[in-house]
């Protein structure tokens, strides 16, 4: 199976979103994107959803309680993503794909990115465990 896995290009005109975006992710653990549950919402679309690694789904809410926990007690993350891809799947609508190393962990991550005027929206993220490294 020497192409089961696809050749990802970011198409040129694509990169400086790309760039933009690759400095939001991983999600929710860059400190200075905001680290307060008010934050936190201003960077997500009113209907963000997120399907986790364990492939649970969590609603924005259940998100949001989370990561205002998280806040009170912050421990430092030393995670490696890379391999990044960019798509516009919509006007001003972008899928950022990536590969996440969380120490012996891999997962693969995609997040839906919306262009809120000059800022970002989170729309939808998801986290798949790579079982066969």
């Amino acid at each position: 199976m020497s192409n089961m896995e696809p050749v990802l290009i970011t198409d040129p005109k694509l990169l400086d979103v790309m760039k933009e975006l690759m400095q939001r992710e991983p999600i929710f653990h860059r400190s200075e994107f905001g680290t307060t549950r008010l934050d936190f919402e201003k960077m997500t679309e009113a209907t963000f959803w997120e399907v986790g690694a364990s492939g649970r789904r969590y609603s924005r809410e259940y998100i949001l309680d989370v990561l205002e926990q998280r806040s009170a007690n912050p421990i430092e993350d030393s995670w490696e993503a890379k391999d990044f891809h960019c798509i516009e799947i919509a006007a001003d609508n972008y899928l950022l794909t990536y590969t996440l190393l969380q120490g012996e962990r891999m997962t693969r991550r995609s997040t839906i990115w919306r262009r809120s005027g000059l800022d970002w929206k989170i729309v939808y993220h998801q986290g798949t465990v790579v079982s066969d490294q």
